[in-house]
């Protein structure tokens, strides 16, 4: 996958990023086909790629985190929502 100068990849390319698991959560793993659901005081991790095709935005997939590894990282190395801003 192409990257622009200093590693970081362009808006108009998959990539993917590790959040927690919030309640509420409704997502189906693109790889295990099981829901990613929150469950108390587990702290589970999930990943969430943006998916685009032809550099079109095309669609969300989520992952269990073991499941995203399991893959082989098919939108590369996640990013860490360290430092996100909480939207609440």
């Amino acid at each position: 996958m192409a990257q622009e100068p200093g590693g970081a990849r362009g808006k108009t390319e998959s990539r993917a990023v590790v959040r927690t698991v919030e309640p509420g959560s409704s997502a189906i793993c693109a790889h295990c086909g099981a829901p990613v659901k929150f469950v108390a005081r587990a702290q589970l991790r999930q990943v969430i790629a943006n998916v685009y095709v032809n550099a079109t935005w095309d669609r969300v997939e989520h992952y269990h985190a073991d499941c995203y590894e399991e893959a082989n990282e098919p939108y590369g190395s996640p990013n860490s929502d360290q430092g996100r801003a909480d939207h609440r």
